[in-house]
């Protein structure tokens, strides 16, 4: 069995389970994010009087964050209250951050675990060696009520990715060329599990990029063999026994694909899909009127570390709006102790409070019609942040920065000492 069926097979009570198969499955978490007060309402709606286990729920008010409408300050509201009259031990109000980096500074995710919440990207979690899955309302309500909840065992395809990226070169730039290639269903309901030398040198934040954008090519989940830097980094955070399940030798997954990156260029994704995916040197014209660096693929402590240092003491361009925001409190309060935030803000740059942001389309920086935006989150359809008639460009936070530089989509090896670039 790969480690992912014997996850499932565990938490269903089973000796084994084989891809195809439906199980019900404990879970160990579950989180709900502020989109989703219908799972409130599924809960009572379903007879629910008391949560299955207070201890093991979280809301996270991080979409609408601090609420930018009446409706969403009711709604978390609403939350607040439950959370209150339930007894529930974790609330991460509007303070805290994006959801997939919030729950892990807490040390809620580990290995082997099963984590369900309300938000596609908990493929995030893949990184961890933890079975991560996004669900609608009803199920998650569901699981509040019972602590279980079903499961269409996945196929598992693997993802080899051996090579050493270039300086500049980013994991965002590796998933979206992946994207790319691959198309966003070739994972349609099953796991990718990603390994090689190239995902075995990255740190703990750029696998969860990678394992975060799992979900874009269709993936129920996503997973990463748990080494020696991932169980460091989870006991330095949680405080969980936890054993890691190894994929038998004899596995047969259902496809499996291998990328060489060593002459992987930047990447920048092209409206309107995440995998229209193509080398920087073909974009280098484009004028851009925002930048956006934050979300749960773009706000995290390394992302806005490369920001600041491209940037340094440039400012952004004169006809650039550059809107940042940090993944999570401890991202903000850090990347303050560091400079990082100093840096940005004496360019030109508008920081926001932790959160999702314009991400989702909804505040913080949304696009007029027209309008054309680079930006580190993880999805360009027409619509996401805001006009349909606006264009959205996915790029990694090191490209972000030299966009915001120069005005127009830019290399950002250009603005990196030693890098292999000369042209802007």
């Amino acid at each position: 069995m790969h480690a992912i069926e014997k996850i499932l097979a565990r938490a269903s009570g089973k000796k084994e389970v084989r891809a195809g198969e439906i199980i019900q499955a404990k879970v160990d978490f579950a989180e709900v994010n502020d989109l989703y007060l219908q799972s409130i309402k599924s809960f009572y709606e379903m007879k629910g009087t008391k949560v299955w286990d207070p201890n093991k729920i979280a809301f996270i008010l991080d979409h609408y964050a601090p609420a930018p409408s009446i409706q969403s300050a009711a709604n978390q509201k609403s939350m607040r209250e439950f959370v209150k009259e339930q007894g529930i031990k974790y609330l991460f109000d509007i303070n805290a951050g994006v959801c997939h980096q919030v729950m892990v500074e807490e040390g809620i995710v580990w290995p082997g675990m099963i984590l369900i919440a309300t938000d596609s990207h908990t493929t995030t979690h893949g990184a961890f060696g933890a079975l991560g899955t996004g669900v609608g309302a009803t199920d998650l309500a569901t699981i509040m009520l019972t602590g279980e909840l079903w499961f269409k065992v996945p196929d598992v395809i693997k993802i080899e990715i051996n090579g050493k990226l270039q300086t500049g070169v980013m994991a965002k730039d590796v998933v979206l060329h992946i994207l790319s290639e691959l198309g966003t269903d070739v994972a349609v309901y099953k796991a990718i599990e990603y390994t090689g030398s190239t995902v075995r040198d990255m740190s703990i934040s750029e696998r969860m990029v990678l394992c975060n954008m799992a979900v874009e090519m269709g993936a129920k989940t996503s997973y990463i063999i748990p080494d020696e830097k991932t169980i460091e980094y989870v006991k330095s955070r949680a405080d969980y026994e936890f054993d890691i399940l190894e994929t038998d030798e004899d596995y047969k997954y259902s496809a499996e694909y291998i990328f060489n990156v060593d002459n992987l260029e930047p990447q920048v994704a092209l409206p309107h899909s995440v995998d229209n995916g193509v080398d920087i040197q073909k974009t280098l014209e484009i004028k851009v009127d925002q930048v956006f660096i934050g979300t749960c693929t773009g706000g995290r402590l390394e992302d806005l570390e490369i920001a600041a240092e491209i940037i340094g003491d440039n400012k952004i361009h004169k006809d650039i709006r550059l809107v940042v925001i940090p993944a999570s409190k401890e991202v903000l309060e850090k990347s303050i102790e560091k400079g990082y935030i100093m840096t940005l803000v004496k360019a030109g740059a508008t920081i926001t409070s932790p959160g999702c942001g314009p991400c989702l389309g909804t505040h913080q920086g949304l696009l007029a019609p027209g309008e054309v935006c680079a930006t580190t989150s993880s999805r360009n359809f027409p619509g996401r942040m805001g006009s349909t008639e606006a264009d959205i460009y996915l790029v990694s936070p090191a490209t972000a920065a030299a966009i915001a530089i120069n005005g127009k989509i830019t290399d950002p090896r250009y603005y990196i000492k030693n890098a292999k670039v000369e042209n802007k």
